[in-house]
């Protein structure tokens, strides 16, 4: 039985969770003040577009896809950016420190101040609008807006007395079913068991949140698969264009097919000299074609991985036959 807030009580025989996330909302002082903004809907976008005129200065806080993308628009508009990131390059949890470095160098040649290995201690101004941010080191940055780029959280509150496991999101199969029978989560708010990787996942990208609501809608009919989608997600920045697919939280080698300076390059994330993952910097089609290697999770020779003269498609046709 689900109730609503209305009070009325509705019965179901299948029950799909699909409540998504939230930005995460840290416990900052000033936060409240007007001109500091989130970026989740519509309405925020609208907000932070009415502020982005030429000449004015915004604070981005944190580095990840949202922040850098933030970022680049708002040089492209012609605003000053300051960016505060903890770690010491952009989106290092994902691209690691070479690609990071190398995403950094994108963001300073278009004009954006990068502060690295900081954190914001609090935001500060008078009339109840936000003037300048401190970080935690002390610097004292001036600003006419901020907009946060924190990430997000998993809704989860609706399941807390159910006896479904929560862990980093709803836990579920690879069906989308919950430990409760009847029971099933998708998107964002899912942390589903992917048997390629062989491990739980929780993808908080466009991809993912079009294509799991179906495969749970199968299951929930009982004609469902494994969902073994490959995560992929686009980010473009200024000139470039960013692709990544796979999912990887280490590895132990990285293979880049192309030149990390020309900023024209496939980077490999391998570990066990299998591709868990790739991200491409202006190189689309190359990452369309990687999406079989990592799918096939079999070995792939490094010399040839490596070598632009060699057709990623001749590698995939290779791993598939084994």
């Amino acid at each position: 039985m689900v109730e609503l807030e209305s009070g009325e009580r509705v019965s179901y025989d299948k029950l799909l969770i699909a409540t998504g996330g939230r930005n995460r909302r840290f416990p900052i002082p000033g936060l409240d003040l007007r001109c500091v903004y989130d970026l989740r809907t519509v309405d925020d976008c609208d907000r932070i577009r009415a502020e982005s005129t030429s000449g004015r200065s915004a604070v981005v806080v944190g580095m990840g896809f949202i922040g850098s993308e933030v970022a680049a628009s708002l040089r492209q508009l012609g605003v000053e950016v300051v960016a505060v990131e903890r770690d010491p390059v952009p989106l290092r949890r994902v691209l690691g420190e070479e690609v990071g470095r190398v995403m950094a160098g994108i963001h300073r040649d278009h004009g954006a101040t990068l502060i690295f290995d900081d954190t914001v201690a609090a935001f500060e101004g008078e009339g109840g609008r936000v003037e300048r941010v401190r970080t935690g080191h002390g610097r004292l940055i001036e600003c006419d807006f901020v907009v946060m780029g924190l990430g997000i959280e998993p809704v989860t509150e609706l399941l807390a007395d159910t006896g479904a496991e929560i862990d980093n999101g709803i836990v579920v199969d690879e069906y989308c079913r919950t430990g409760v029978e009847g029971i099933y989560a998708a998107g964002d708010v899912a942390n589903h068991y992917h048997p390629v990787f062989d491990r739980r996942i929780r993808v908080e990208h466009w991809q993912n949140a079009v294509k799991h609501g179906p495969a749970a809608a199968r299951s929930m009919l009982g004609k469902g698969e494994p969902y073994d989608e490959i995560p992929w997600f686009w980010s473009d920045q200024y000139d470039y264009n960013l692709q990544d697919a796979g999912y990887h939280t280490e590895w132990d080698e990285l293979v880049v097919r192309g030149s990390l300076e020309e900023r024209n390059f496939v980077a490999f994330y391998r570990k066990g000299g299998r591709v868990l993952a790739a991200v491409a910097v202006n190189r689309g089609r190359d990452l369309r074609r990687t999406m079989r290697l990592i799918k096939a999770q079999r070995p792939v020779d490094t010399t040839k991985l490596r070598d632009p003269d060699v057709d990623l498609r001749t590698l995939v046709e290779a791993a598939d036959a084994r």
